[in-house]
């Protein structure tokens, strides 16, 4: 996604950057993108200009990259962005480190650890070396964790920390159902509902799954695609389920929400398919992580507080960011895929 404008200024970038930063900023960088959609062969390494921060925006030198499903729906159909003009650079999370600050930003100088989501990033995504982004969208790194770990958190962990908080609203004592537990945003969302003070029945599939899963605080587990979740639920909860967070779809899905109690709770981010139906008597609510100051405090202190875990199923280098798409593709991955930038 870069301009006939960012071409031309980019003789001047690496003097510009390099005055801000205190180090060199090349002016080109390798980044993953892709010319049309289509399958992961389309994702290809190229040679592209670093992209030159607005005032309000920073430059990260890119050090680990989040690979999602979301990722793979963008590079199928890349028409869903509104800043979908090629080559296209995928990605939407990361962490790095902080090259160079627009004019206009406070609270972040070249140094810094951050960690980010931005959707539809006007500048291109993360599967790249560098990455310019707005700095309201821009969170400091947690004290006590690794850059790869937060490049991997990004969108999940927001994603997260909302359905647990700011839409299912958990209390302590409650009883949750995490469906689609062992996936990136799961097996955080298992930690802050323990966190909170929950009793999680989670759902995942295999027996790797559940063990998987359990170490990760859930009370009870059932199979995901072959147990019977009405049964685990009545055994978990006699009086009903309190809330679920519905992270996958379709059948399975309806057979949590068979276990709620009248009044219960559903939410689930966009994205989930097919979406759950409407019951009466049940609240459901559909929503989209948001990125902000705010929210990378109030997220940096659950992650603190609940010491989180952040499970890596599987890293690659930026060269083989084809191959960690097929892996999400594949399906059955506990925990996050990443790519390994720097």
């Amino acid at each position: 996604m870069w301009t006939v404008r960012m071409v031309a200024t980019v003789m001047t970038l690496s003097v510009a950057l390099s005055q801000s930063a205190g180090a060199a900023v090349p002016q080109t960088m390798r980044a993953a993108a892709i010319d049309k959609g289509g399958g992961p062969e389309l994702i290809t390494l190229r040679t592209l200009p670093v992209p030159r921060p607005d005032a309000d925006e920073v430059l990260i030198a890119v050090h680990t990259a989040g690979v999602a499903s979301w990722d793979v729906y963008v590079r199928q159909h890349p028409d869903a962005l509104k800043h979908s003009s090629f080559p296209l650079v995928l990605g939407t999370d990361g962490s790095g480190v902080i090259a160079a600050v627009g004019s206009h930003v406070q609270g972040f100088k070249p140094g810094d650890q951050v960690y980010t989501y931005s959707w539809d990033n006007p500048k291109g995504g993360f599967y790249a070396e560098y990455v310019a982004v707005p700095a309201k969208l821009v969170g400091h790194v947690p004290r006590g964790m690794s850059l790869r770990d937060a490049g991997a958190i990004g969108t999940t962990a927001l994603t997260a920390i909302q359905g647990i908080d700011d839409q299912l609203h958990i209390k302590p004592g409650e009883t949750l159902i995490i469906h689609g537990a062992a996936g990136g945003v799961g097996t955080l969302a298992l930690q802050f509902a323990k966190l909170r003070g929950a009793r999680v029945l989670a759902t995942a599939s295999g027996e790797d799954g559940a063990s998987f899963v359990k170490r990760l605080g859930a009370d009870a587990v059932v199979d995901g695609r072959q147990g019977d979740i009405p049964a685990a639920a009545r055994q978990f909860a006699p009086q009903g389920i309190d809330a679920v967070l519905g992270l996958a779809g379709g059948d399975s899905l309806e057979r949590c929400l068979d276990a709620l109690r009248p009044g219960g709770r559903v939410a689930f981010p966009s994205g989930v398919r097919p979406e759950p139906k409407a019951r009466a008597g049940v609240s459901i609510v559909r929503y989209d992580a948001i990125a902000g100051a705010q929210e990378f405090e109030r997220l940096n202190q659950a992650i603190m507080a609940a010491k989180l875990q952040v499970p890596i199923a599987a890293e690659y280098p930026l060269t083989d960011a084809a191959r960690a798409q097929e892996r999400v593709e594949a399906g059955h991955v506990l925990g996050k895929v990443v790519l390994e930038i720097r």
